[in-house]
């Protein structure tokens, strides 16, 4: 076990003990804390870390894209180490692809995340990471499932980032789930070659625009890459950009209904071209689609090289919020007042997602019942 933690406490009066979990919350400032465990020899990882303020909303919900960050590290750190475990070249497993991305339940300031990670499939050049997110309650043990997602990457070489290593295979516990992975792999595989990077410009908001209306909401978050958001090739994290995505996506939802707003779900992600250190990275989220209790959000990510003047679409998904009240039960949605063809277009995709999406979670609902 791998540990990393500096903890000051602050006594208030006389050693009073605290008597409530905001007020033990409020006596602890965390400077780092993250713990690894695992066996270096291993395919599988944990990291837990204890939720800060800083990884919050201002009422204490831990922000979705800090989830996703925490994700997409404990994914790279095993798929590295399990693809230098046997090649001779040493190399950095990159993101290309997130599967949906369910939140099932949020998460608190005060809570422990626990991130496990086990590589579940190989092919010759990719590798399927499962993570899953347990919140735990400190305070009474209490723990629930959060999240959980597929993550897929490339170990690409330390020497040549271009160039793509083939990945040592792992060890199957029966020949079943070999193939149960070989066939989520070709699926993988046929919907990334079919999904192209949504080349739609995003046209500037008029001002003083009609709340509700896709421009009133419609948000953009400019971001200078720097060192600390890149890999050892010098090119973004994939959870660095996710958790970018997922700010401007608050934004935009909480604009629309002026509550507490969280991530439920993240349709499938595709990074369809890496982003250098030093480019400037500009994204921007739109609302496509609203229902009674739901809002989707088209997030584009472009990049500015400004040392070869280049411009590209890296990477767009859609992010689906929900509104809670002081409780947190989810709120009825303002519905979306829609002008123009474009955005009637971009309203009838979204919605034609979202019953499939529907469809998708009352069929796995009745498979778990039986």
């Amino acid at each position: 076990m791998h540990s990393r933690a500096r903890i000051h406490t602050n006594l208030a009066g006389k050693r009073d003990q605290p008597k409530s979990e905001r007020d033990l919350i409020g006596t602890i400032t965390i400077i780092t804390t993250t713990t690894i465990m695992s066996d270096p020899s291993s395919s599988s990882l944990q990291l837990c870390r204890l939720m800060r303020p800083d990884d919050a909303n201002i009422v204490g919900n831990v922000h979705g894209g800090n989830v996703l960050k925490m994700m997409e590290e404990a994914g790279c750190i095993v798929g590295t180490r399990h693809c230098n475990a046997e090649n001779g070249e040493h190399c950095v497993a990159a993101l290309v692809r997130v599967e949906k991305t369910e939140f099932v339940s949020p998460m608190f300031i005060g809570e422990v995340a626990h991130v496990s990670a086990a590589i579940t499939y190989a092919s010759k050049h990719s590798l399927e990471v499962q993570v899953k997110v347990v919140a735990e309650n400190i305070l009474t043990g209490a723990k629930k499932l959060a999240n959980k997602a597929a993550l897929w990457y490339v170990p690409c070489s330390l020497q040549n980032v271009d160039k793509i290593l083939e990945v040592p295979p792992p060890k199957y516990a029966s020949p079943e789930l070999e193939e149960e992975g070989r066939k989520r792999y070709e699926a993988q595989k046929t919907e990334r070659l079919e999904t192209k990077a949504r080349s739609e410009e995003v046209v500037p908001p008029p001002s003083n625009p009609e709340r509700h209306t896709v421009a009133f909401s419609q948000s953009s978050l400019i971001h200078l890459v720097g060192p600390s958001d890149c890999t050892l090739h010098n090119y973004v994290h994939g959870g660095v950009t996710m958790k970018l995505m997922d700010e401007v996506a608050g934004i935009v939802a909480a604009r629309h209904c002026n509550t507490n707003i969280v991530t439920a779900s993240v349709d499938p992600i595709n990074f369809h071209r890496k982003i250098k250190k030093g480019c400037v990275v500009t994204v921007t989220g739109r609302l496509t689609f609203t229902s009674n209790r739901s809002m989707e959000i088209e997030v584009l990510v472009d990049v500015a090289s400004l040392a070869e003047k280049e411009k590209y679409r890296a990477v767009s998904a859609f992010f689906i919020f929900i509104s809670l009240d002081k409780d947190n039960r989810p709120l009825p949605v303002p519905q979306l007042k829609i002008n123009g063809e474009d955005e009637q277009r971009r309203f009838d995709e979204g919605q034609k997602r979202y019953l499939q999406n529907k469809t998708k979670r009352l069929a796995a609902r009745e498979s778990h019942q039986q």
